[in-house]
């Protein structure tokens, strides 16, 4: 029997209706990806349901893109059930923007990109983005949180100054997995550059703290040729580690996980699947399915 899986981290998007300025450094995405793509990509592997994950469209789209994904969530024929959508929590119409799509059931969290380069880090931690992302826990929304793993200190601040808020840390925190694993550190100039200390403990922080949880996705895009399961092995297992089974939920990261050398959804989830065998039934079910159902509301 196959695994039920309930992808927490499902991007789509239609190059006819949105524009991604993001794309322009990643050649081989410049194009549209519909649902029909999406099922051809995970089909035989038990997707039952899906999480639209915001795909940082151009901020004036943004409302336009929570509006697409309303109407896809009601749709008979899709496995979107629910949205992430994008939102810039510092920003004076945030209130007004989330307020509004907070009404709408299938709107569940917010996210916004944090690692770009226009970024700094702690603009998470200014006063007013606090205020913002407070204001996503008043009204029953998560946050999703994406940034250079280097700042995951800013992370676990935000998340202790927003306690009511529940935060989804994506990707593993942007752990590179060969570093996590023991090799060579990235160059300095890398934006992604870490420490494997450094990236553990602050996991660890992260997940001493009552209102987060992991997505266990993402890492399969930085992968090199001839990678194996060991490889994703040590950044996986801290994670889970860490956080435990009740505190996990997994995500594809498609068509972004196509990036990695000779990566796709089928190979993220083979890989993981490997990778958790030892466990038990009940946690990989967990990890697959159950526990994004009770975060998101969608049993």
């Amino acid at each position: 029997m196959i695994q039920p899986i309930v992808d927490t981290h499902q991007h789509l998007w239609d190059l006819e209706r949105l524009r991604l300025p993001w794309l322009a450094d990643a050649p081989s995405l410049q194009r549209s990806y519909r649902t029909p793509d999406y099922l051809a990509a995970t089909a035989g592997l038990g997707v039952v349901k899906a999480v639209y994950m915001e795909v940082d469209v151009a901020p004036e789209q943004q409302a336009a893109e929570a509006e697409m994904l309303i109407d896809l969530c009601a749709q008979p024929d899709t496995p979107t059930v629910a949205a992430v959508i994008s939102g810039r929590p510092a920003t004076p119409e945030f209130e007004g923007y989330i307020r509004h799509f907070a009404s709408y059931p299938a709107i569940v969290g917010v996210r916004q990109v944090l690692h770009v380069p226009d970024t700094p880090r702690g603009h998470c931690l200014t006063p007013d983005y606090v205020r913002g992302v407070r204001l996503l826990g008043a009204l029953g929304l998560s946050f999703d949180i994406c940034l250079r793993p280097a700042d995951l200190g800013d992370a676990v601040e935000l998340a202790r100054r927003c306690p009511e808020t529940r935060f989804v840390i994506d990707h593993c925190g942007n752990g590179d997995p060969y570093v996590v694993a023991g090799g060579e550190p990235l160059p300095p100039a890398d934006p992604f550059a870490h420490s494997r200390e450094q990236w553990m403990e602050d996991m660890a922080a992260l997940a001493a703290l009552p209102n987060t949880i992991c997505k266990i996705s993402g890492i399969i895009a930085r992968t090199r040729p001839g990678w194996t399961a060991a490889d994703l092995a040590p950044a996986v297992n801290h994670c889970l580690d860490s956080f435990g089974f009740g505190r996990v939920v997994f995500g594809g990261d498609w068509p972004v996980c196509n990036l990695g050398a000779d990566s796709s959804y089928a190979a993220w989830v083979t890989a993981l699947k490997s990778i958790v065998a030892r466990r038990s039934s009940q946690e990989q079910a967990a990890l697959f399915h159950d526990n994004a159902l009770d975060f998101y509301g969608l049993r």
